[in-house]
């Protein structure tokens, strides 16, 4: 049973789940402020769930990587929507400032790290 890390807690659920929804089963919100009012409900078009997630994970959706490639997003920054993002093991999950998640430092992109397929998939053994 994955085990998701997020503001200090350690969240199971179970693999296949996603991210969004575990966070919110959780008491917990991927978003900041206001934004917890003014989402898409996990439809992947606003990009308010956006957060930095490390661990085994499916590939960006089609979806998501058109909503990342359009401001305030950047496309290079390695963030992830959680209503798209599909637990497949542990992770670590972390939520950066601004109404979008988008304010990441320079030096903590991991430019290259995130890995895109045509739609979400999991990776074959």
């Amino acid at each position: 049973m994955p085990t998701v890390h997020f503001r200090g807690r350690e969240i199971e659920c179970d693999r296949g789940d996603v991210l969004r929804d575990v966070l919110r089963a959780a008491g917990e919100s991927p978003h900041n402020g206001h934004s917890s009012w003014f989402n898409c409900r996990g439809g992947g078009s606003c990009g308010t769930c956006a957060v930095r997630v490390r661990g085994p994970a499916t590939y960006r959706t089609k979806k998501e990587r058109r909503r990342l490639r359009f401001p305030p997003h950047d496309p290079d920054s390695g963030l992830r929507l959680a209503c798209q993002t599909v637990v497949l093991g542990d992770l670590r999950v972390e939520k950066y400032p601004g109404f979008w998640g988008q304010r990441v430092e320079a030096d903590e992109s991991e430019t290259g790290a995130v890995q895109d397929a045509e739609d979400a998939q999991e990776p074959t053994d």
